[in-house]
């Protein structure tokens, strides 16, 4: 007797992550009032919900957010610019010299340093203020930043590198809710060895700061720190504050008043009228 073996059926093959999807996915959060300012080559402040960006002929020169630690925050935290120095400039400034060509000229920081210092604040404060809104933005013509424009960015590419930011977070951890609640610590069952740079961030978790709060202590940019917490949080070693529930968020005075005799009274009252 023949026996015919039936080969087994191949392995499912390994999802592969589109590129073009994730670049193309925009996630309904570039602001398309941004585009059009850069098309017509705008000067002026936009004004979104998150965040602003200070353009200059339809490039951004500068933004800023409550998200995301200030440039003074990043030159000071770590002594590249003591803070005294810092202040001396900021009142210096004017519509003719900005901060950075004071501190520059004055010795205080390399042009190149500050640059690229200056780019990663911008950068990390226009990925929180071009968040998707449920606000319309407002766009003040002719408004100027005291702090100078060093290098201006297409906003072409600022959308760009917004976007590439929202993939990869999301392919770290999917969960939202570590970008903006208090974190909590959790027990990973098998917990993975740890970078210095995350062993900091986790020494930050307290059950109340927030990933913005942990990167303002630290002197961090707050998109690198999101994508810490996120790492922390898919090996299981952070998790977000749970929201209060509904009963929870009731004033004891109003959930006491449903205990109240007299309300229980004519409840019954009710029930035995609806009832004939």
């Amino acid at each position: 007797m023949t026996v015919t073996r039936t080969p087994p059926p191949p392995p499912p093959r390994l999802p592969v992550r589109d590129r073009a999807t994730a670049e193309d996915r925009n996630w309904g959060g570039v602001s398309p009032m941004l585009s059009r300012l850069a098309d017509e080559r705008a000067t002026g402040v936009l004004v979104r919900e998150r965040g602003t960006l200070y353009l200059s002929e339809g490039r951004v020169i500068h933004a800023e957010s409550p998200s995301a630690p200030g440039l003074d925050v990043l030159l000071t935290a770590h002594g590249t610019v003591d803070v005294a120095v810092w202040r001396q400039a900021v009142d210096r400034a004017d519509d003719h010299r900005g901060v950075g060509p004071l501190l520059v000229d004055g010795g205080q920081v390399a042009r190149g340093a500050l640059e690229l210092c200056h780019l990663g604040a911008l950068y990390d404060a226009a990925y929180f203020a071009l968040a998707p809104s449920s606000t319309p933005g407002r766009f003040r013509y002719g408004a100027a930043h005291w702090l100078g424009s060093d290098r201006p960015v297409p906003v072409s590419a600022l959308e760009r590198e917004t976007v590439r930011r929202r993939d990869l977070l999301h392919r770290i951890w999917p969960d939202q809710e570590t970008d903006t609640a208090p974190l909590l610590r959790a027990e990973p069952v098998a917990p993975p060895a740890l970078n210095a740079r995350r062993r900091a961030v986790l020494a930050q978790v307290d059950g109340e700061r927030t990933a913005t709060d942990i990167a303002r202590r630290l002197g961090r940019q707050a998109f690198h720190t999101l994508v810490d917490v996120r790492r922390l949080a898919a090996a299981g070693f952070v998790a977000p504050l749970p929201r209060p529930s509904l009963a929870e968020t009731v004033p004891a005075a109003a959930r006491s008043r449903a205990d109240d005799p007299d309300i229980t009274l004519l409840k019954r009252l009710r029930d035995a009228l609806e009832a004939l």
